[in-house]
């Protein structure tokens, strides 16, 4: 029973504060479509791939061992590819404005397990630019690396298309919204409940005999002066009517 009246009074606190529910709701959709619309500086991606390999000669397959050793070679191929040897020739061939460190912090190396394929990413404001810079950082370490480390087995498997890089990865309007949404109504409940629960005041007879834990005996109901003395009006009224009538009855 007291789930029942709990349930119950949950459900009239929420009818009865809907729209600060409602309202907050809103708000926080407007404003996360504000900021993401407004705010938030779009982000573009663009990716190449490339294949990291054992160097064979002309009929000769790649061993189990071979294979081992270029997957062990990419965490050192990552490692220099973001080193400031080939990055200061990136921002040269691209007239990159800023420093290594950001150009660095905007670039993203990776390699699934087991694979030869090391993929980069680059982040940037204008997707254009991403597309240069990462093409462009493929094709220098490609080159570079036979001179860095003597050997001749990075070959590009696949470079960026700006195609690829013309919608945004941030921010997400639909995401923003959704989160927005959901943060909005439980904050907008949150509040209802506090209201509720601040308002002290006595509203009925319900309020009464759950704060003082009393029964309620009788009820005067609050009348005005005008209310008060209409009754009285109507009850001469019809009085002296039915004597008079009764007078015409008996004559």
């Amino acid at each position: 029973m007291e789930e029942t009246i709990n349930f119950k009074e949950v459900f009239q606190t929420i009818k009865k504060r809907f729209n600060v529910i409602i309202g907050t709701t809103i708000g926080a959709l407007l404003i996360s479509a504000f900021v993401t619309f407004f705010i938030l500086t779009p982000q573009y991606e663009a990716s190449s791939q490339i294949l990291v390999n054992q160097s064979q000669t002309e009929n000769e397959e790649l061993s189990a061992t071979d294979l081992q050793s270029s997957r062990e070679l990419i965490n050192t191929y990552n490692v220099i590819m973001v080193s400031p040897a080939i990055l200061n020739s990136v921002m040269e061939e691209t007239n990159y404005q800023g420093t290594v460190s950001d150009l660095r912090s905007q670039i993203n190396v990776s390699a699934e397990e087991e694979s030869q394929v090391v993929t980069v990413t680059v982040e940037d404001e204008d997707p254009q630019k991403a597309v240069s810079v990462v093409n462009t950082l493929s094709q220098i370490f490609e080159q570079e690396i036979s001179n860095i480390m003597d050997v001749d087995n990075v070959s590009i498997l696949s470079e960026a298309q700006i195609e690829d890089s013309e919608n945004p990865v941030f921010p997400q309007p639909t995401l923003n919204l959704v989160i927005a949404l959901v943060i909005g109504f439980i904050v907008g409940i949150g509040i209802a409940f506090l209201l509720e629960f601040l308002d002290k005041t006595i509203k009925n007879e319900e309020d009464i005999e759950k704060e003082l834990q009393l029964p309620i005996l009788g009820v005067v109901p609050l009348m005005s002066e005008k209310e008060l003395n209409q009754p009285k009006t109507t009850s001469g009224k019809q009085s002296r009517a039915k004597t008079r009538e009764g007078e015409r009855k008996t004559s």
